[in-house]
C-alpha cells in the first residue's frame, strides 16, 4: 500500500470513529437538553377531591403536544390555572371524583408516541399510599394498582435506576474514558467500586435533604470531569504516567461524588414516596449498579475484542476516542455552565 492511500485509510478510519460516536452520544444530548421528562402528579384528597399537576418541557418556548387522559369520572372543578418556569409549562387543576376512589383507574399521556420523552406519574392516594411509573413511546399509560405491594415498589425503582444509568450519556462517557484508562480486571474492579462508593454516599446525603448542591452546576461539573479523564487518555496514549493511571480509584471516588449529586438530581425528578424512602432509596441505586454493571462489562468486551485487531484502523480507533470524547463533552460543559449563568 502506497503512503497516500494508507493517509487516506487513516483519515477515512478517523472521520467513521468521530461520525460513530458523535451519532451514539449526541442524540442523547438534544434528548436532554430538548426533553427532559414530564411529570404528572395525581393527589388524592378527602371527600372525592383530586389535584393535578402536569409539568411539560417548553421546546422552543412552547410546550410539547403531549396530555394527560384522566379517568371519565373526574370532573373539573373550575379552569385550573397555568404558568411557565424554567424550561417548562406548569397546570395545575381540581377535580372531584364523586365519592369514587382511584384504585383500579388508568391515566394516558395522549401524544406521547410521537415524542422522544419520559413522563414520570406520581400518584398519591387518601390513604397515604403512593405509586409511580415512567411512561414513554412504548407504554402511555398506567393503571392505579388496586393494592400496592412493597415488591412492586422496589421493582418499580430499580428499573427507573437501571433505564436513568443506560439513558445518561454523560455518565457512561465518563465510565468509557475511565475504562480506556485502567488496565488489568482488579485494578478496574478497584476503581469501578471506589466510584460506586462515592455516587451512592453523595446520593444518600442528597436524597435525606443533608447535602443540597444546585443541578445546573452539578451538571457541569460532571461533564467537565469527563474532559479532565479525556485528557489524560490522550496523555496515556502519549507514553506518561498520569495521575488517574496511577491511582483510578482516587480519581473515580473524587468524580463520583459529583455524579451521585446527579443521580440525586434525576430521583427528586421522580420523586421518593416518604413512607418507605430507605427501600426506594436502595433500589434506584441498584438499578444504577445493574446499568453500570451491563454497559462496563459490554464495554470490556468490546475493547478486548479491539485490541486483538491490528492495522492503522485499531491503531486510529485508539488515538481519535479520547478526543472525539473529550470535544463533546467540552461542548457540555460550556453549554451547562452558560446555561446556569443566564439562569
Amino acid at each position: 500500500m502506497s503512503s497516500g492511500s494508507a493517509a487516506i485509510t487513516v483519515i477515512r478510519s478517523y472521520l467513521r470513529c468521530c461520525m460513530l460516536l458523535l451519532l451514539i452520544t449526541a442524540p442523547g444530548s438534544v434528548f436532554a437538553d430538548e426533553f427532559r421528562p414530564a411529570t404528572l402528579d395525581v393527589n388524592e384528597g378527602d371527600n372525592g377531591w383530586v389535584d393535578i399537576t402536569w409539568k411539560v418541557p417548553l421546546v422552543e418556548n412552547a410546550p410539547v403536544a403531549a396530555t394527560p387522559v384522566l379517568p371519565e369520572f373526574l370532573k373539573p372543578v373550575g379552569p385550573g390555572s397555568s404558568r411557565k418556569m424554567l424550561g417548562a409549562q406548569v397546570y395545575n387543576a381540581t377535580f372531584h371524583s364523586d365519592g369514587r376512589a382511584l384504585n383500579g383507574s388508568t391515566l394516558i399521556i395522549d401524544g406521547l408516541p410521537a415524542i422522544p420523552m419520559d413522563v414520570m406519574v406520581r400518584v398519591t392516594l387518601r390513604d397515604g399510599t403512593e405509586h409511580s411509573a415512567m411512561l414513554r413511546s412504548g407504554n402511555v399509560s398506567f393503571t392505579i394498582p388496586e393494592k400496592s405491594t412493597r415488591t412492586e415498589l422496589a421493582v418499580s425503582y430499580w428499573q427507573m435506576g437501571t433505564i436513568h444509568i443506560l439513558e445518561g450519556f454523560d455518565h457512561l462517557l465518563f465510565l468509557l474514558t475511565l475504562l480506556l484508562i485502567v488496565n488489568g480486571i482488579w485494578p478496574l474492579l478497584k476503581t469501578v467500586t471506589a466510584f460506586t462508593i462515592a455516587h451512592s454516599l453523595t446520593l444518600a446525603l442528597a436524597t435525606l435533604d443533608l447535602v443540597h448542591v444546585p443541578p445546573a452546576p452539578t451538571e457541569a461539573v460532571i461533564s467537565l470531569s469527563i474532559v479532565l479523564l479525556a485528557v489524560e487518555v490522550v496523555r496515556k496514549n502519549q507514553g506518561e504516567i498520569t495521575l488517574s493511571e496511577r491511582f483510578p480509584w482516587m480519581v473515580a471516588f473524587t468524580f463520583g461524588l459529583v455524579h451521585g449529586l446527579g443521580f440525586a438530581g434525576a430521583l427528586s425528578e421522580i420523586g421518593v414516596p416518604q413512607y418507605d424512602i430507605p427501600l426506594t432509596l436502595l433500589m434506584f441505586n441498584l438499578g444504577v449498579e445493574t446499568g453500570q454493571v451491563l454497559f462496563v462489562v459490554a464495554v470490556s468486551l468490546l475493547l478486548a475484542g479491539l485490541h486483538r485487531i491490528h492495522g492503522h484502523s485499531a491503531l486510529v480507533l485508539a488515538r481519535a476516542t479520547p478526543y472525539a470524547i473529550g470535544g463533546l463533552a467540552a461542548f457540555w460543559t460550556i453549554e451547562r455552565t452558560v446555561g446556569s449563568l443566564v439562569v
